[in-house]
């Protein structure tokens, strides 16, 4: 699902157990050091963003963020809400499965909303 857009930048959600979504640049970079430094330094405040909120909103133990692309070689970044209990921590969502969560955390729809209502003045 597409969380937001505008001309340089995309944020969907991936479907998981826990807060996760996706940071795409538009112009399909295959590394960072591509990009041109302007475009780095927003990417930079998108993600500042997104963790801020999902801190708020969500509460989580911890925020992580990664960067692969080794299946999709393109810049994006994940930002992921883990908790203590979700399925697979402290190993990473790509890793070995520690337990069955029971997660009760608050509605994703609303967050994303509320997201995307603070990044709309970010481009203005």
């Amino acid at each position: 699902m597409k969380i937001y857009e505008d001309d340089d930048f995309f944020i969907e959600s991936e479907k998981s157990e826990i807060p996760w979504l996706k940071i795409f640049t538009k112009i399909e970079y295959k590394e960072l050091s591509e990009l041109p430094k302007p475009l780095r330094l927003k990417l930079f405040e998108l993600y500042d963003i997104v963790e801020l909120e999902m801190l708020f909103y969500f509460k989580p133990h911890k925020i992580n963020m990664a960067s692969f692309a080794n299946i999709l070689p393109r810049v994006h970044l994940h930002v992921m809400a883990r908790y203590q209990n979700d399925s697979y921590f402290p190993n990473p969502m790509w890793g070995e499965k520690q337990r069955e969560a029971k997660l009760e955390l608050p509605e994703f729809e609303l967050f994303y909303a509320k997201l995307q209502k603070t990044l709309e003045g970010f481009n203005s």
